[in-house]
C-alpha cells in the first residue's frame, strides 16, 4: 500500500468527524476552540523498541499512542478535540499491519471523542516511529499546572501504580511465578494506559499542582516539586497497588523499585489541601476510580520516600530518562 492509498483508504475515514480537516485532501486543517476556551496542545512519540515492543499488536500500539497524549491533556484539565499523526514506517511494513494500526486509532477515537485532522507519513530504514500531536480545550483560566503545589498540601494519586512496568517485565520474560490472570492484567496495563480525562476535567478549583505520571511516580513528583519550588514526602505503604502488583511484590520485594520508578502508569498525581479530601472522595465514587493520599508537600526540594517505620528508602533510579 503506497502513501496515497494509505491516506485515502485508512486515514481519511478517521477525519470524517472533523469537517475542517477536509477529508485530509489539504496539507493543513482548521481548528478553533469554543468561545471562552483555550486550545491545549501536546505531543508524544512512540518508537519501537523504546516505548513498545517491535512485535506488539499494531492496534494496541495505536491506542497507546493516543492514550499517552490524552493523559497529558488530562493533566491540564482539558477535553480532547483532535489530533495530528506522523508516521515513519519501515519499508517492510505490510498492509495487514497498517489496517490493524488504523483500526486501533478508530477504536480510541470513538472512545475518547476526537478525530484525526492531518499529519504526515514517510518511510524509514529505522524502527517504526509515530508522533501524535493532540489538541484539547479548557475554559479560560481553568487550566491546571504542575507549578502550583504548596507546602502543607497532601499528595494524591488516581488509580494504582507499577502495573505497566511489571507488565513489561512479564512480556520480556523477566517476571515469572504469577498466575495467568495476574499476568494478563499487567500486560494489559502496559499495552493500554487509562488516561484520566474525566478526572482531570473535574479537578479545577480543588487542587493546586497536577501532573500525569509517565516517567515514574518518584520522578514525576520530583518534576512537580521542581516546578513548584517545594519538596515532598511519600509514604510508600500508602501507594495503591493492584492485586497483581501485590502478588509480584510478594514474589520479589526488589520489584518495589519498578513500582516507584518504572513509569508508564499514566495516572494523575496532584496536590490539594486536606479540606479537599471529602470532595475528592465523592468524585472517586462517581467515577469509580480510587483516589488515594500518599504523602505531603513540604518546604525545600526533592522527594523523600518513606517506609512503614518512617525510614528513608534509597532508590538507585527515580524514573525513566531518555538521555
Amino acid at each position: 500500500m503506497d502513501e496515497f492509498a494509505l491516506i485515502a483508504e485508512l486515514l481519511a475515514p478517521l477525519s470524517r468527524g472533523a469537517p475542517d480537516a477536509f477529508d485530509l485532501t489539504d496539507d493543513a486543517a482548521l481548528i478553533s476552540p469554543r468561545a471562552g476556551h483555550h486550545l491545549v496542545v501536546c505531543k508524544d512519540m512512540i518508537v519501537a523498541g523504546v516505548h513498545c515492543l517491535a512485535d506488539d499488536d499494531p492496534g494496541l500500539i495505536a491506542r497507546k499512542l493516543i492514550r499517552v497524549n490524552l493523559s497529558d491533556l488530562a493533566a491540564m484539565g482539558a477535553t480532547p478535540r483532535a489530533y495530528l499523526l506522523g508516521l515513519a514506517l519501515p519499508k517492510q511494513t505490510d498492509e495487514d499491519w497498517l489496517r490493524g494500526f488504523a483500526g486501533g486509532l478508530a477504536l480510541d477515537q470513538a472512545a475518547f471523542s476526537l478525530d484525526l485532522i492531518g499529519g504526515d507519513t514517510v518511510s524509514t530504514d529505522g524502527p517504526f516511529t509515530a508522533s501524535l500531536t493532540a489538541f484539547g480545550e479548557v475554559r479560560d483560566g481553568a487550566e491546571l499546572r504542575r507549578s502550583a503545589a504548596r507546602p502543607g498540601d497532601l499528595v494524591f494519586v488516581s488509580g494504582c501504580f507499577g502495573d505497566a512496568a511489571l507488565g513489561l517485565a512479564v512480556l520480556k520474560g523477566a517476571l515469572k511465578g504469577l498466575n495467568a490472570p495476574d499476568e494478563a492484567l499487567l500486560r494489559d496495563r502496559y499495552h493500554l494506559p487509562r488516561p484520566r480525562v474525566g478526572l482531570g476535567a473535574r479537578l479545577f478549583g480543588l487542587v493546586h499542582g497536577l501532573i500525569d505520571v509517565s516517567d515514574g511516580l518518584v520522578a514525576d513528583l520530583g518534576h512537580l516539586c521542581a516546578a513548584s519550588k517545594v519538596a515532598a514526602e511519600i509514604d510508600v505503604p500508602r501507594i495503591p497497588l493492584s492485586s497483581a502488583a501485590r502478588a509480584a511484590l510478594a514474589l520479589d520485594p526488589a520489584l518495589l523499585e519498578k513500582i516507584l520508578a518504572g513509569g508508564d502508569d499514566y495516572e494523575l498525581l496532584f496536590t490539594a489541601e486536606s479540606e479537599a479530601a471529602t470532595k475528592l472522595a465523592a468524585i472517586a465514587v462517581e467515577l469509580d476510580l480510587p483516589i488515594t493520599a500518599i504523602g505531603r508537600i513540604t518546604e525545600g526540594s526533592g522527594v523523600t520516600a518513606l517506609d512503614a517505620s518512617g525510614g528513608q528508602i534509597d532508590l538507585p533510579s527515580t524514573g525513566w530518562r531518555h538521555f
